[in-house]
């Protein structure tokens, strides 16, 4: 429904906006380059502004859940409430749409981190693009099979700080330092943003529920 009025109130606005540069003779080409460029300017605003740089998460939720027909980035959503059922449906879609293994890898390593599956995400890293989301996914390997000190050393690689962060507040957690665990995870969401924010934010809501009264 807020999609549908989104569309109606931009319906009338471009409408309003053509019908007074035709009554006041503006060029049919300036017309449409404008009208083309206060669309685009909304779309980015509505659409790819909160998936990217947002970091209000009732926004960021809303939009996602829009995704269904972008599986890409409705698993996002569905990983982050665990809902496992419709987890397997999104993931057969993904596997069609996606063919090559380079672009399966990312989704198959975050799956298997869904599910627990450490076989899954060894095989999924070879073929993951991106040095820091491979890096990533080694770090929580050696993490997860309890090579905390081999996971520092390689988490050092990673450039982006939400990760890194994310990663570390995870090994001191496992070393029952929930005190420092709790401090990384507050780093992590605020310099996160847009789908990562949320994806951090949900987890954090079940690990930490102190750590999100702090950003809500």
């Amino acid at each position: 429904m807020r999609k549908l009025r989104w569309e109606v109130v931009m319906g009338i606005i471009v409408f309003f906006f053509v019908f007074f540069m035709a009554w006041n003779d503006y060029s049919t080409v300036l017309t449409i380059i404008v009208v083309f460029t206060a669309t685009l300017i909304a779309f980015l605003s509505f659409t790819i502004y909160p998936l990217v740089f947002d970091k209000n998460i009732d926004r960021i939720e809303s939009c996602l859940r829009k995704q269904k027909k972008t599986p890409g980035l409705y698993i996002n959503y569905v990983l982050a409430n665990k809902l496992d059922d419709e987890a397997e449906i999104v993931m057969e879609q993904i596997l069609l749409k996606y063919k090559q293994k380079a672009a399966q890898s990312s989704f198959k390593a975050a799956y298997g981190i869904y599910n627990k599956d450490m076989n899954a995400i060894r095989e999924a890293i070879p073929h993951i693009r991106g040095s820091d989301y491979q890096a990533y996914y080694e770090t929580y390997l050696l993490m997860e099979e309890g090579n905390s000190e081999q996971a520092r050393e390689r988490l050092k690689s990673i450039k982006k700080h939400w990760m890194r962060s994310a990663l570390l507040g995870g090994i001191e957690l496992k070393a029952d330092r929930r005190d420092l665990a709790i401090q990384l995870a507050k780093e992590a969401l605020q310099v996160s943003k847009g789908v990562h924010h949320y994806v951090l934010y949900k987890e954090y809501e079940r690990l930490y529920p102190e750590v999100v009264k702090t950003v809500s």
